[in-house]
């Protein structure tokens, strides 16, 4: 009997003998923002022939904003998101096959606060390549605008939704900021950003910088850092806008 050891060098080298890649490829955060995505990325998002996507829909108009002519109905498309499970089986039988296979999620890169980890992790025990492609990640892009610490920072992802473990996240994420001079980065689905943004002038200290960064890459782009007390005065209505949120003490 082979040992899991050497039943994983075994599968190892057979998926590296196949070609079978894995590109996490990244698409626009706003809507109208194509010029974001390198032209060398827009050109394999078009070659690929087997993906796995946030949402199907949406992956073949934004291949279609790409080039008009690409064959959608010759593209194998695969669902990941929190409603469907990841194929693994599949993405095994593709990457054995030697596919070259992308992953999208809905906006900015997959992996990141989005589906596509279980499927580079998997590739990565296959010993297959995954290759990571440049374009717009909502997280880095706030944390070059905010001001903040750029050296040590930590991105939480989504915060609890129900107290009192959110209040609860949001005191200890204020008090690492300033133990470890660490930027803390979070986000909100849209539809709460208000509650969120009412939470946390309610619980930070005054002196404690919030930075906003809204609509990244999109016509009403809007970053901006100030003290919670600042923010008490007048804050924003951030209703249904993507918005990455950075703490600092």
């Amino acid at each position: 009997m082979l040992t899991f050891t050497a039943m994983a060098q075994a599968e190892t080298k057979e998926s590296a003998g196949t070609g079978g890649k894995l590109y996490m490829l990244p698409v626009p955060l706003a809507e109208n923002a194509l010029h974001t995505i390198p032209e060398s990325v827009k050109l394999l998002s078009c070659r690929l022939k087997f993906y796995f996507v946030e949402n199907i829909r949406t992956a073949r108009r934004y291949l279609k904003s790409i080039d008009r002519e690409v064959d959608i109905d010759a593209i194998h498309f695969v669902e990941i998101n929190n409603q469907t499970e990841p194929d693994l089986a599949l993405l095994r039988q593709w990457l054995k096959a030697g596919h070259e296979v992308g992953m999208m999620s809905e906006a900015g890169c997959p992996g990141m606060a989005d589906p596509g980890s279980v499927l580079a992790a998997l590739a990565q025990e296959m010993g297959v390549l995954v290759i990571p492609q440049t374009g717009p990640s909502s997280v880095l892009l706030a944390l070059m605008a905010s001001g903040f610490n750029g050296q040590g920072f930590r991105f939480t992802g989504y915060l609890p939704v129900k107290d009192p473990q959110r209040g609860k996240a949001i005191k200890e994420l204020e008090q690492l900021s300033v133990q470890r001079n660490e930027t803390q980065i979070f986000i909100e689905t849209p539809y709460r950003n208000n509650q969120l943004l009412q939470e946390l002038l309610r619980l930070c200290k005054h002196s404690t910088r919030l930075c906003i960064a809204a609509d990244i890459t999109g016509e009403g782009e809007w970053i901006r850092t100030q003290t919670i007390g600042a923010w008490t005065q007048a804050p924003p209505d951030l209703h249904k806008r993507p918005v990455v949120f950075l703490l600092m003490g």
